[in-house]
């Protein structure tokens, strides 16, 4: 199974769009699974179901950073090189989702304003109605290749 669909299935399956990105590299990561999908988790929805940076493309650059950030404060060049990668997966990841953007809202086609903090029932209808399985698929998709992996 590619990255891409693994980040699809595990939305299917419940999680949220940066859980689904981070999830499927959990392999990669220094963090066991459950503290992956914690750390993550309120980034949903645009953070918090507020529709900004989509959450797909937070789980992406999450995963780049736990692969190549930078921990010293005083590191300006490992901060400027992990920005310019995570400008660059960004951008890549707003070509391939269909809607040139990063915005949760644009992509939804939704204004863009918070939305009530109860989440919306998994139904048939839910999956039928947003892109999101797509947009995680081509999150991890972008972030997969720009890593080496092939797919």
């Amino acid at each position: 199974m590619t990255r891409g669909e693994k980040a699809e299935a595990l939305f299917l399956s419940g999680y949220n769009c940066p859980q689904s990105v981070v999830l499927a590299f959990a392999d990669k990561l220094p963090l066991d699974e459950k503290a992956a999908a914690m750390l993550v988790s309120g980034l949903g929805g645009g953070v918090c179901r507020m529709r900004e940076i989509c959450g797909a493309a937070s789980g992406m650059v999450l995963v780049l950073g736990a692969l190549r950030g930078y921990s010293d404060p005083a590191d300006g060049a490992g901060k400027a090189a992990l920005y310019a990668e995570g400008q660059r997966l960004v951008k890549a990841f707003a070509e391939r989702n269909g809607k040139g953007s990063c915005i949760c809202a644009d992509i939804l086609g939704k204004p863009r304003a918070p939305e009530p903090p109860v989440p919306e029932a998994r139904t048939e209808g839910y999956y039928k109605s947003r892109p999101c399985a797509k947009v995680v698929r081509a999150a991890a998709e972008v972030l997969a290749e720009y890593l080496g992996e092939t797919e």
